[in-house]
């Protein structure tokens, strides 16, 4: 587990960028109050899913509109049909913490 930043500096209903020993994570406070971890690439387009609303559990990207399951990275909306990578998050200490082996299987 890597520690990445602060719970702080996620708001709730927030997501913000992290390069992750060369890796883009989208680490995002969820409206359920847990903290996520995924991929910071829409699966779809090139584009930064940190960059865009966070709604209940799924993170939709900004350009096209493809939703995300924040806990399966599966999409729940098109245009996207491929799900991005899930990575496990710990919070210890009001600290997140961030594993880059994805939960999902899923590669990049």
């Amino acid at each position: 587990m890597i520690k990445i930043c602060s719970t702080e500096d996620v708001p709730k209903g927030t997501a913000i960028s992290a390069d992750v020993d060369g890796t883009q994570i989208a680490v995002v406070h969820g409206e359920d109050d847990n903290f996520y971890a995924v991929y910071d690439e829409c699966s779809h387009a090139a584009v930064a899913l940190s960059e865009g609303e966070v709604d209940g559990c799924t993170l939709e990207c900004w350009l096209h509109g493809s939703r995300f399951d924040l806990r399966t990275g599966e999409p729940t909306g098109l245009p996207a049909t491929e799900p991005v990578p899930v990575y496990p998050v710990e919070v210890r200490d009001g600290d997140i913490h961030v594993s880059l082996t994805p939960s999902n299987g899923v590669t990049r």
